[in-house]
This record gives structure tokens, C-alpha cells and sequence, in this order.
């Protein structure tokens, strides 16, 4: 009978996870298909060896759960389970816990991993022998079908972290699972040849997500604006199989898209926020939850075997070798072994087969119940690693910055109230993450932006800058601005996503994928990335090829011998940012200023605390071998920026608050009393300083593992040049195009062109820091640091007008701080200041016109030219009678006819000779 062997398989997963279940009960119930289960509790020991994560379950629960069986359709509709109101609490795994679980439950772990091995034989125990009227390809087909087409909704999910004062909740009204056809519609499929591909979608409802503070006694005294409110996005799921056999897939796809993403941040919630990015980045590093590498003994890496073997040595982000546990630890696993030391790599990848291995788990217990034993087969021992691809899109997002304020009710004992006020926007178009990995071997992660601007909003620190009562126009308020607009771009960062209709796999073919570093850096190249997106474009690449067969990308034999081959590894980040514009006024300066100051306003302990640097003695004396087997190859990470057509604007400060932030930022505290401030009146014209670069490019790249390397060529009497320069850390910075010089901002927010200061130069800078000075301490020849600055040619030139007005900026941004008044800023000087140019653009036309005299050209042509020229220079001469004198200037060097001149003159310039001249 079907039910002997599609129960066991759903009662296995129901018992796993909920505690106090009689399973005669559960049996009886879901023979007769239908189960409802109500207040469960999650076995929380479970979860967390399960998920391997360094959080603790507080608590879990289950409201009611419902499983639906339709046993006489069962090769037509889905089981659907139906979980409402599920709750769970977590906390941070402190480090007395860790050490106490590591230092006194050995003998708990054993027994709960032999618990664990029992667990599978109790499992084909428990289930009924095999019906002789069902073959066993058709249980095996059926068991498939069924498991690819469950069906899950869960109503009213809720998740709560809690740390210090923190309180982070995810309040997700619904989330359902379900299978879907070719077109993504929902269908019931299965496995089939000739595309063995299956397609699920995850739909999340009403996203919620809130970030509150309690007090000391545990409670929220007030509740903030939520971080993320009602937001819904839906999820697809792609999985291709090599054959119809296939126990894992070959590739994995899961992406991710928002039409709109709104997040809202109090300035109470931002040191909250930055809490929670710690806690991120230190989880990704490894400094804590137990992911870290402190010190190994038996190193499994086969870089540190090709240095010098050196015990002791933290383990970085990129410093992971292939796994020293076995494929087949890792597929039959949910995880790795609690006890190992584990980076971030293996950790993360151990969740790939937990997500995609139920299939296994399922079909293996079958094989065991037909066939008697354990599955002979050399594949199910020894899988390949599948492509998986992981992506996140979203159309447009917004992130909101706000300032709260407390409001005093009439009665005493009323309730604080706090009201919350708009200060600073961040919008973005177009945003991509995408990952794609292949085992360990091979990582790749990118980042790209269409389009982001940044804008004031309302007033800030009581000055009424952008008030709806100051009709200013939005293009005053956007101080930022990177890239295009999507009406301009297109739907470029959806390209190759499952939400592209041009995609592979949504037109029938089977996806191809880039898993070598040469291929890679030649098809994701700087023009590529901004063609893509245009503003922004993050390229990480991780790549580990077996130094005797780079063209392998199978690393399972690796895991294998008891010879590890040596491994080539590199890290490259490459950071393009498109063109972008900048422009600091008081409105932008102070709002940022202010953010900063909220985001220190924190008493947090850091997660990981910086480290003396400890120098280690070398084991023994460097062998030849392992010289020139460093001279081969050395790994290094690079980091490379690349800036274009960059433009930043600092204007007078029209209102001037610093000396209110200033000393909270430098770490002293703001000065006491109340400080008057006045009605915000824009200046116009508004002088400013303006730098412009073309293109700026930097590289920076340093070895993977210093610590062994320098102890290792430090070792050395006369090291080689080679591996000599790999102890260091290079820096590279070339500028190209760079000019500074004065503008002015008029009444319609535009800017005059530029009166350069610094004319157009290019320099280049290179510097080098040699790695764990301590180890070179007795090393005098070794240079500690050195620094190369290539500068062709440089000209600072500036008037006395210009001067002057350089010095009126300056002391509108630093009067406050330096308590000096600033210089009255007077029209004269500005007059004087931006008409400087008509007597540089006159002298270049003077220059034209000799020239146009040594071509032989007329005096009628060469006096058209000069007036049309004139005017396309957009000149200002102050009157009629400066023309004329300047008029006069051309005769007199071309010896000409003056009234040629006055008539294209009065004819390009008519209105300034209007009442007489």
C-alpha cells in the first residue's frame, strides 16, 4: 500500500523536529488524510545541529499544524502542509557556552552522533515490508513525485534575535512553497526527460521588519518605525539534473525579486542597525560562533603545506583549502562535524546539501527497505559538487533616515510619544546581487547598481532648509547622483536571471556557466560591468585550481588521496564606480554629519577585538624544495578601484552648525546651550570649489597568508627578489585629468563653467609596507616602507580676487570651530571673480584671428569669425565701450576695417548697444 511508504517518510520529518508526538496517533491520523496538530514545540537541539549556525534557540513554537494527504490523487495533487503562527527566538552563542560545550560534552556529542547513526536503522524498522504489487522503479518514481510536488504555506511567521538592548524581529504575514510548470505557473511536475529540470517559487507576503530597544528590565519602552514594512517578494527555484537517476542536482539556481524595497532607519535604530552589519561581517570573517581558525595542529590547507607548515595561523576569508572531511561526510551529512575547524567557505557550503539531499535521504531508506542493506553505489558516495547560483534583484529601494523627537503629553502619566522626522534620502534603480560557486574551488559574487542619488529632506538641527514652505526644487536637494535611470538603461540587471524572459532556462536551454578566472576576467570586464549598470559594479572572485591540471575543476579526487596536490590560490575584488556628482552644501554636510554622530551614540563592545601581532620562530631551516616551490607560485589578494568622471562641488556654507558635531565625532562632547539659528535664506549666486578627475584607478594587493610567508623567506639569508617582493603590500594609484578651480552655483541651481585653479594634471603614486615588521626586525637592509610619487608637471594659479574668495569658503566652514567670524562675502568680488575669464577667452581669440590672417583668410572673414566666436564663448563684457576697445585690439593686429566688426558685433551682441555706446 502507498500509505506504507509515504507515512514513515512524513512522520521521520514531523518527529525530527516537534517534541512530545506519540507517532501510533500521527499514524492513524494521516492514514486518514488529515492531520492537525496544535501548540508544538520545536526541538530546539535539533534546529541548531541542523542549521550549524553560532545561535542559540531561546524558543520554538507552533501554533497549529496541518497536513493534507490526498491519497487517492496522490499521483496528481500535492501534499500541502500548513503551518499557522510559528514563532522562535534566538540569541548570539556567548563564548562561555562554546567553551563549555566544547571542553565537557565530548562524550554528549559522541553519543548524540551515535544516537544519530541509530536513528537511520530505527527509521527501516519502523516501516512496513514492501508490497509485491508495487515494482520498485514505480515507489522510487512515486516517492520522487511526491516530494517534488509538497506544497507548504506558512501563516503568521515570526523570528526574533536579541542581543544586548537589541531587539531584531521578521514578521512575515505568509510564505509559500509550491512547484510550477515552464512559464511559472503553478502545476504539478515532475522529473522528465529530456530537460530533467524542476521549478519551485517561494512567495513571501507582508514582510515586516522591526529593530527596537529595550531597557535594562527587558522591555520596549516605546516601539520604533519599522525598518522594512510590508514588504512582498517572490522567489524562484531552478534545479537541472544530469539524468532522471540524479540524487542531487548539477545546478542550482535560486533568485530573488523586489519591485520595491522601502527601509526606514530612526537615528535610535542606526547604532542598532550597524550592531546587526557587525554581526553579519563577523560571521562572514569567522571571529565568532566558532567558525574561526584559531589553531591547528594538523593543517589541512594545501597553501600552508606548500609554505613552510607552519602551526598556529588564523585563517582568513579566502584561506580555505579544499575540505579536510570527505564528500560523502558531506552529502549524508546535514553538515560538518560539530567539532571542526571550519572557515566560512565549507561552513556556508555545508547548507547546499542539507537543502538539496532530502531526495537522497528518502530514495537511499527505500533502497534499504528493498534491497536490505546499504546502497553499493560509487556515486552516492563520491558526488560532484553542483553549480549553484544565487541571486537577489530589486527594481527600486529607498532608505530613509530619520530623526525622533520626544512629545511631552499634558498628563504625567501619559505615555511617551516619539515623533519621527524625515532628514536624508538614499534612492537606488536596478540593484543586482548575484553568487555563483562551485564547491569550494570556485566563489564569485556581484554587485551592481543602475542608478543612486542621494537628497536632503525637511529641515535638520531646527534649520528650515527644505521645508515644504521653502518651494525649493528637488534638483537643490539631490546632493548625489551616480549612473542612469532605468527608463534610460533598460532591464539590464535582470540580464541572465530567472526573471529575464531571454534567460536560458526560461526558453528551454540548458544554462552554461563561467567557473575558470581567465574566462572570467575576460568576459566581466570594466566596460561589460557598466553597460550592465552604469553607477556601480562589485566583482569578487575567488578561484583554488590544482597547480597540475588547471583545466580540472573536479577537486573530488582531491579529498581522496592521502598526497594533496598543491593548489593555486587567488582573490581579486574589483570595484568599478560609474560617472557621479557630488555636491556638498550646508544641507548635505550637516545631514551626514549628523547620521555619523547617531551612529557613534552607542556603548557596544566590538565582536572581535584586534590581536598583537605574534611573531613565531620558523620550525627549522627553509628546504630548496620548498623555495622554489613558493617561487612558483604565492597567492595574494587583490583589491582593485576604479573611478570615472568624477565631479565634487563644496559650496559656502549658507548655515554652519559643525561646532555642535565636530567634537562628538572626534570624541569629546558638544558644547552646552541652546544656539539661536536663523532663517534659512539661500545664497545666490552661491561661489563653490569644484574638483573634477577623468579617471582614477587603484590596486592594492597583498599576500594570503603573511604570517607564513614572511616567516618562512625572513628565514633566509639572501632571499630571492621574487618572494622578497611578495612580502610586502603594494599600493598603486594613478590619477588621470585631475583639475580644482571656482564656480558658482545662480538662482536655477546651475553652475558656471569652471575658472581652473589647478589646471589639468595626471600624477601616479606607488608605495610598499613590508609585512610583520617584527620578523625583519634584525633585517637593517630591508626597507620597512617606501614611496614613489610620479608628478609631470603641476601649476597652482589663482588672482588676488580668486584668492580672497578661496579664503571666504574656507572661514564659512570653520569659523564656527575656530570661534573667528566669516568674511562678508561681497557682490564685487564675485563680479570680479567670474568676468576674469572674458580677458583669457579674449587673448585666445586674439590668437585665432593671427592665425586665420597667416591662412590668408580676408579681413571681412576673419572679423565674422571673431564676433561668432565671441558669442559661442558665451563672453560678458561689461559695456558697449569695452567692445569697442577691444574691437580696436583686432584692428590694430590684423589691419583691418573697424566697421566690418561694429556690424557683426551689433548684430550677435544688439541688446548690450541698446541706449547708445
Amino acid at each position: 500500500m502507498l500509505e506504507s511508504y509515504v507515512t514513515p517518510l512524513l512522520m521521520s520529518y514531523v518527529n525530527k523536529y516537534i517534541k512530545n508526538l506519540k507517532p501510533s496517533d500521527l499514524q492513524l491520523s494521516l492514514w486518514g488524510g488529515d492531520v492537525v496538530l496544535s501548540k508544538l514545540d520545536l526541538k530546539l537541539d535539533v534546529l541548531e545541529q541542523e542549521l550549524k549556525l553560532p545561535f542559540t534557540f531561546m524558543s520554538g513554537h507552533i501554533h497549529e499544524l496541518r497536513i493534507h494527504v490526498p491519497w487517492t490523487k496522490l499521483g496528481s495533487e500535492p501534499v500541502v502542509i500548513t503551518i499557522n503562527t510559528m514563532e522562535c527566538i534566538l540569541k548570539l552563542r556567548d563564548g562561555d557556552q562554546d567553551d563549555h560545550e566544547s571542553g565537557s560534552s565530548s562524550t554528549s556529542r559522541s553519543v548524540s552522533e551515535s544516537s544519530k547513526a541509530a536513528g537511520k536503522p530505527r527509521r527501516v524498522q519502523q516501516a512496513a515490508p514492501s508490497d509485491p504489487d508495487l515494482p520498485p522503479g514505480y515507489v522510487q518514481s512515486l516517492i520522487r513525485r511526491v516530494v517534488n510536488n509538497v506544497n507548504v504555506l506558512v501563516n503568521n511567521l515570526i523570528l526574533k534575535y536579541v542581543e544586548d538592548d537589541i531587539v531584531l524581529s521578521v514578521n512575515i504575514t505568509s510564505a509559500e512553497c509550491y512547484t510550477v510548470d515552464d512559464v511559472w505557473e503553478r502545476a504539478f511536475m515532475d522529473v522528465t526527460a529530456p530537460e530533467l529540470v524542476l521549478r519551485k517559487v517561494i512567495n513571501f507576503s507582508d514582510c515586516t521588519v522591526c529593530l527596537d530597544k529595550r531597557n535594562a528590565s527587558g522591555k520596549i519602552e516605546f516601539y520604533q518605525d519599522p525598518l522594512l514594512y510590508k514588504c512582498s517578494f517572490r522567489t524562484r527555484l531552478h534545479f537541472t539534473y544530469d539524468n532522471i537517476n540524479s540524487k542531487i542536482p548539477s545546478v542550482i539556481k535560486i533568485q530573488t525579486m523586489v519591485d520595491s524595497l522601502k527601509l526606514s532607519i530612526t537615528d535610535q535604530q542606526l547604532p542598532m542597525f550597524i550592531r546587526i552589519l557587525q554581526l553579519i561581517i563577523a560571521l562572514y570573517y569567522g571571529e565568532i560562533g566558532g567558525h574561526k581558525e584559531p589553531e591547528r595542529e594538523e593543517s589541512s590547507s594545501h597553501v600552508r603545506e606548500a609554505l613552510t607548515n607552519l602551526p598556529g595561523m588564523d585563517m582568513d576569508i579566502e584561506n580555505q583549502g579544499p575540505s579536510q572531511y570527505s564528500s560523502q561526510e558531506f552529502y549524508m551529512d546535514s553538515g560538518l562535524p560539530s567539532d571542526s575547524n571550519q572557515g566560512w567557505v565549507s561552513w556556508a557550503w555545508s547548507f547546499v546539501p542539507a537543502i538539496v539531499s532530502s531526495e537522497e535521504d528518502e530514495d537511499g531508506l527505500y533502497q534499504q527497505r528493498e534491497t536490505g542493506g546499504v546502497p553499493n553505489n560509487p556515486q552516492h558516495h563520491t558526488p560532484k559538487d553542483p553549480i549553484v547560483s544565487i541571486g537577489f534583484y530589486c527594481t527600486k529601494a529607498s532608505v530613509t533616515f530619520k530623526l525622533t523627537e520626544s512629545q511631552a503629553e499634558s498628563s504625567y502619566y501619559s505615555p511617551q510619544k516619539v515623533k519621527s522626522r524625515e532628514v536624508l534620502g538614499l534612492e537606488q534603480e536596478g540593484i543586482t546581487l548575484e553568487v555563483l560557486m562551485k564547491g569550494e574551488p570556485f566563489f564569485n559574487c556581484q554587485i551592481g547598481f543602475v542608478g543612486c542619488k542621494a537628497l536632503c529632506l525637511k529641515g535638520i538641527m531646527g534649520v528650515q532648509d527644505f521645508e515644504e514652505n521653502m518651494n525649493r526644487p528637488e534638483e537643490d536637494a539631490v546632493f548625489f547622483s551616480c549612473g542612469d535611470s532605468l527608463s534610460s538603461k533598460g532591464m539590464t540587471y535582470l540580464t541572465n536571471s530567472l526573471f529575464d524572459y531571454r534567460s536560458p532556462e526560461n526558453n528551454g536551454v540548458r544554462a552554461e556557466f563561467i567557473l575558470d578566472s581567465v574566462t572570467h576576467k575576460g568576459t566581466y570586464t570594466e566596460i561589460a560591468g557598466m553597460q550592465r549598470f552604469g553607477a556601480f559594479h562589485l566583482d569578487y572572485l575567488y578561484t583554488m585550481e590544482n597547480s597540475s591540471s588547471k583545466d580540472s575543476q573536479d577537486f573530488s579526487a582531491v579529498h581522496s588521496e592521502e598526497v594533496l596536490p598543491a593548489v593555486e590560490e587567488a582573490s581579486m575584488k574589483r570595484l568599478v564606480v560609474g560617472p557621479l556628482d557630488v555636491k556638498l552644501h550646508s544641507s548635505a554636510v550637516h545631514r551626514i554629519l549628523k547620521m555619523v554622530t547617531c551612529a557613534m551614540d552607542h556603548e557596544y563592545e566590538p565582536y572581535c577585538k584586534p590581536q598583537q601581532e605574534i611573531v613565531e620562530e620558523s620550525c627549522g631551516p627553509v628546504t630548496p624544495e620548498e623555495i622554489s616551490r613558493l617561487e612558483e607560485f604565492i597567492p595574494t589578494r587583490l583589491t582593485c578601484l576604479t573611478l570615472l568622471q568624477a565631479s565634487i562641488t563644496v559650496c559656502m556654507a549658507e548655515f554652519n552648525l559643525l561646532h555642535m558635531l565636530m567634537p562628538v565625532i572626534i570624541g569629546g562632547k558638544a558644547k552646552p546651550g541652546l544656539v539661536n539659528i536663523s532663517a534659512f535664506q539661500p545664497v545666490r549666486p552661491l561661489p563653490s570649489v569644484q574638483f573634477q578627475v577623468e579617471r582614477v584607478n587603484v590596486e592594492h594587493s597583498v599576500p594570503m597568508y603573511a604570517q607564513e610567508l614572511v616567516s618562512a623567506v625572513s628565514a633566509l639569508s639572501q632571499p630571492p627578489d621574487n618572494l622578497l617582493h611578495h612580502c610586502y603590500a603594494h599600493f598603486y594609484l594613478k590619477i588621470f585629468g585631475f583639475q580644482a578651480g571656482l564656480t558658482c552655483q545662480d538662482s536655477a541651481g546651475g553652475f558656471s563653467p569652471l575658472l581652473p585653479v589647478i589646471p589639468s594634471f595626471s600624477t601616479a603614486i606607488y608605495g610598499k609596507t613590508i609585512q610583520i615588521p617584527a620578523c625583519w626586525s634584525k633585517r637593517s637592509s630591508v626597507l620597512t616602507t617606501e614611496c614613489i610619487l610620479e608628478l609631470p608637471h603641476f601649476t597652482l594659479q589663482a588672482t588676488r580676487a580668486q584668492t580672497h574668495l578661496l579664503q571666504a569658503i574656507w572661514q564659512s566652514w570653520t569659523h564656527g570651530m575656530l570661534n573667528g567670524t566669516p568674511s562678508p562675502l561681497s557682490e564685487s568680488l564675485i563680479n570680479e571673480v567670474y568676468k576674469a575669464p572674458v580677458c583669457t577667452h579674449f587673448d585666445a581669440l586674439l590668437r585665432a584671428a593671427d592665425n586665420l590672417m597667416n591662412a590668408s583668410w580676408s579681413h571681412n572673414h576673419v572679423c565674422t569669425a571673431f564676433c561668432t566666436a565671441s558669442s559661442e564663448e558665451n563672453l560678458r563684457p561689461r559695456n558697449a565701450s569695452s567692445i569697442m576697445t577691444d574691437l580696436q585690439r583686432l584692428c590694430s593686429l590684423i589691419n583691418g576695417n573697424a566697421s566690418v566688426c561694429q556690424y557683426h558685433l551689433l548684430r550677435l551682441h544688439g541688446p548690450l548697444f541698446t541706449g547708445g555706446g
